[in-house]
Order: C-alpha cells, then structure tokens, then sequence
C-alpha cells in the first residue's frame, strides 16, 4: 500500500524570494550609480535595498493589490464626500515611499543650497548634485516591491515642476510637499503634515490631445476661477490638489485644483466612478466631474501646454525608472527560479537553453537599467550643460519608446522560465505583468513617444545635433552603432520622417542604451548588445550570439544567496 503520506513531501521547489537586500544583489545597478559618481553606501541606497526586500515589504505589495480601493461617494446620511478606502498596506507602502523622499527629493536645497532651477526661472531640469539619480534608483527598487502606489509619487514630484510657474502657489505647497511625513486624512491642506498632488488631463474625446478639452474656467477674481466639466482619467484621487487644464477666456490654461475650498469646505470635485484597471491595481484612477470648483490658475493663460511640458518630461523619466525597475525583478524571479529548480537531475540554471534565455534576458536588463540611470544624470545636469539639456529633452521620449515598450515582452519570457508556477496568482509575476502595459501608455503611448522626438529634432535641430554627437562619442567602436546613427540622420532628413518616426525613436533609445553600457558596464556586455541590438537583426530571447558574455551576465544577474 503507497504511503500516501510522502506524496505531500515539498521538494525541487523554489523558496520564497523575499529578505533579500534589492541593491547588493543588483550589480548592474551598482555600477550604473557608480558611473553616475553616486555612492551608493553614501546615499543609503543598501540599506534602502535591505528594507525593500524583506518579506513584510514585498507582502505589503501583494496585499495592496489584492484588497484594491473602494470609492464613496456620499456617507450615510446622504452627503456627498468622494472619498477612496485604501488598504492599510498601501498607506503602509506610501509612508515609506514619502519617509525617502520619492515625492520630493530631488527639490529639497542641496549641499550647495541650490534651489532647483525651475523655481528661478530657467526653463532646464535639474536639482541639487546627486539627487536625481539617487531619487531614480530608489524609484527603481520600490518598483520591484509594487509599482501602483508609485503612481502619486511620481505625480507629486513632477507637478512642483508646473507649480513653479505661480510663485505664490509654490511658496504655499513647496513646504508641504518636501515634507517626509505621508498624512492620508481627508482634511483641508493646510491641516496637514504633508500633501500629495495628482493630475487631471485627459477628457473623454480628446485622450492624449488635451488641446480638444471642453472643460470650462471662468475667472472669479485675481488667480481664482471656477472649473466646470470633467475628466476620463484622474489618478489618485485622494491627493490634496490636481493639476488640471480646462479652457480659460484665453485658451487652455494649467490650475491647481484642491479637495477643500479655502473657506475649508470640501470642493466640487466628484467622482463618478474608479477604472478596472488591467493593472496598477492598488492605485485609484477615477473619472470626476467638476461643478464650479475652486481652482488657481498656474501660469498665463492660453500656456498650459508650455507651464505642463517640464512636468511631463519627468513623469516620463519615472516612467523609464520604473519600467526597469519591474524587468530588473522579473529577471531576479527567473534566475533565483533557475538557480533552485532542478530538471532531469540538472539545475535549470546549467542547462544551455536556460542559461542563454537568461543571460539574454540579463543583457535586456542591463541595458535598461544603464538607460534610465544614464537619463536620470542628464535631468541631474541638464541646468549646466547644455549638451545634457539637449539629451534630457530629445532622449526623454526615445527612452520611454524603448524601455517601456519592451518590459510586457521581458517579462512575459521572465515568467516563461517560471513555467506554471509563474502563471498562478501565488507568484508576483503576474502582477508585474499587468502592471508593465501602464507605463507605455500612461504620459504618451508609442506613436506620441516618436513624434515627439520628431517634434523636438524640428524644432531644435541644433539639440538633435548635439545628441547624435554626443552618442558617437559614447558608443565609440561598439559594432553597428555608428551604422545606426548615421541611419538616424539619414531618416531625420529625409522625406518620410514621420511614416520612420519609430524607427528613429528606437534607435536612438538603442544606441543611447548601448553607449550607457559602455560606460558603466563590463566591455563585453557593451558589446554584446550593440551586436545582438545594433548590428544584426535581433532575435528572440535566447537565440542572440552573446558570443563569450553570458557567464559574465548570469554571475551578474543574481549572485548566490
């Protein structure tokens, strides 16, 4: 008789992936801030990686998710509230979001008491030395544990960039939002320890074309209108102000739109519903309507576009950011799968077939990672150095196309490796496969990434001049990769710039990610990229010649635990 006992015996079964320190065991990161003359031990960035990466943090992530919000509208005697219950662990995963400064790093004074340029005037991005990039590897690691709260993160930091065309309204927020503490109570601002700021965009018949908004603002008196109309998608509506753009007397104008009136009343923001969202689960979004609610223009009038545009460019970067960061885990979970899961008395890890999927997959990983940190140097100096302003503003969007377009590919093969396991709920990889589709789309799909690069080489052929060069310089004699630029040119000056408008972007991202490589990654991963992404026609993971460089990813990807 079969002792039915031992058929419940676990074994060739992968342990959790949790207590584990998220930055040392990424050396790609690593070197990527080294190459950015950031000290990652200085900065706190291991000991940020060791918080991230123990089993309560990673569970709070699964959690937030699986309890996503509820709205109510009105309470129970019928007053109208629109109010969002969140999960205790998103608050959880919020409070220590804001406790490092994901919010508002990079605009608190520097060493050198700097405040960032956009507050004086300048028309660059950038902030006090180091910021941007620590603040990008900290977005990139909180990524990996759960990316929906990172949502109004993002938003809150990006919107000072708007904010800052209203000085008033910047000395009345700047304070509240550089603050490290995360109140979530439904109270006016002013109540508060710290705030958080959302956006309002897009309406329903315009989408990414905000210039086709309805939305009405009728001045009251000064810097005070009335907004009335609505909007399709409001992410975070439980931040204590939106940015919103609505049509004023003199064109589409940029405001500030808060939950309370300053008479402490709650405004006329209503929400009518949350969206079921593929992904991005613990993050609300929600379509509002507005009714005669109290708002203040942020800028001229008729220049909400042009007060939006910086604001935009570094929703974009975190987009990238956090693109990354979710391919960066998806290879953790397939390597630290491969490396424990044994198949015909082999671990899968030493099987050849495995081993070249994964060290492909490392190099795809290695190459984003490189991207976004590389990028997020180029905001850190753009006020300086006119050839980072140029790289910031013409690689934003390129960047975004690339790194963002290829993690649901990534990490559908990440979760491949995982076979069945990688299917079920129990694992986080389908979480972050929902959640990779939301950062191409979200601040500009595809085709908007390309066109604005197009847009920007038009506009600023001097700008594009100096990337292209600066590019050459970067890749040096990387195999393909001076073909590749020279095609870019070719195309920028030809007569079908636009139908090549993809084409353009992506080679762009791919030549900027290869030179990033080269200088922050060993010579053979450089290499091997630009020959496997530039030289010759790319292939499916794990059929790319990564001639002698996959042992040399594999003992990257993931050391020993």
């Amino acid at each position: 008789m079969t002792d039915t006992a031992s058929t419940h015996d676990v074994f060739n079964q992968t342990p959790p992936f949790t207590d584990v320190n998220l930055a040392a065991l990424d050396q790609a990161l690593l070197d990527a801030l080294k190459s950015a003359g950031v000290d990652a031990i200085g900065n706190g960035l291991l000991s940020f990686g060791e918080s991230c990466g123990t089993a309560e943090r990673l569970n709070l992530g699964r959690l937030a998710n699986e309890n996503p919000p509820r709205l109510r509208t009105h309470d129970a005697q019928g007053r109208r509230i629109d109010t969002i219950e969140f999960h205790p662990a998103y608050h959880a995963l919020m409070e220590a979001g804001v406790e490092a400064g994901l919010h508002a790093s990079t605009w608190d004074a520097g060493s050198n008491g700097r405040a960032h340029p956009s507050m004086n005037g300048s028309s660059h991005i950038g902030s006090a030395a180091g910021s941007h990039v620590a603040r990008a590897a900290r977005l990139f690691i909180t990524a990996q544990v759960e990316s929906g709260h990172v949502c109004p993160l993002t938003m809150t930091h990006a919107s000072l960039a708007a904010i800052g065309a209203s000085p008033e309204r910047l000395r009345d927020w700047l304070p509240m939002v550089r603050s490290r503490h995360y109140d979530p109570r439904f109270v006016p601002f002013w109540e508060k320890r710290g705030v958080t700021v959302g956006m309002g965009m897009t309406e329903k018949q315009g989408g990414t074309d905000v210039r086709a908004n309805t939305t009405r603002a009728v001045p009251a008196s000064g810097d005070e209108y009335e907004i009335t109309g609505h909007k399709w998608f409001m992410s975070a509506p439980m931040c204590d102000a939106f940015l919103v753009l609505a049509q004023a007397p003199g064109g589409l104008t940029c405001f500030l739109l808060p939950r309370f009136r300053p008479d402490g009343n709650v405004n006329a923001l209503h929400l009518q519903r949350l969206k079921d969202k593929l992904g991005n689960r613990s993050n609300a979004s929600s379509e509002a309507e507005f009714h005669k609610a109290f708002a203040w223009r942020i800028g001229e009038e008729g220049k909400g576009v042009r007060t939006i545009i910086e604001m935009v460019q570094l929703t974009r970067l975190d987009c990238v950011v956090a693109s990354a960061g979710l391919m960066r885990m998806g290879l953790a979970l397939a390597m630290h799968h491969a490396r424990h899961r044994s198949v015909m008395q082999r671990k899968l890890v030493d099987q050849p077939v495995m081993a070249a999927v994964l060290a492909d997959l490392a190099l795809e990983s290695e190459a984003a990672t490189a991207l976004a940190l590389r990028l997020a140097a180029s905001f850190e100096h753009a006020a300086e150095n006119p050839r980072e302003a140029a790289r910031a503003r013409i690689l934003t969007p390129a960047a975004k196309f690339l790194v963002c377009k290829a993690a649901p590919a990534f990490l559908y093969e990440t979760m491949e490796c995982l076979g069945g396991n990688g299917y079920v709920e129990e694992s986080p990889m389908p979480r972050l496969y929902r959640e990779a589709p939301v950062n191409a789309i979200w601040e500009g799909s595809g085709n908007v990434m390309a066109l604005d690069v197009l847009r920007a080489a038009e506009r600023d052929a001097e700008a594009m001049a100096s990337v292209l060069v600066t590019l050459g310089e970067d890749v040096a004699d990387l195999p393909g990769a001076r073909h590749a630029l020279a095609d870019v040119e070719a195309m920028l000056a030809g007569s079908e710039r636009e139908p090549n408008a993809r084409r353009i972007a992506e080679t762009l991202a791919l030549v900027a990610a290869a030179g990033a490589l080269a200088c922050s990654a060993p010579s053979p991963i450089a290499e091997a990229f630009a020959r496997t992404r530039l030289a010759t026609p790319r292939r499916g993971f794990g059929a790319n010649d990564l001639a002698d460089s996959g042992g040399l990813l594999l003992g990257r990807a993931l050391p020993l635990l």
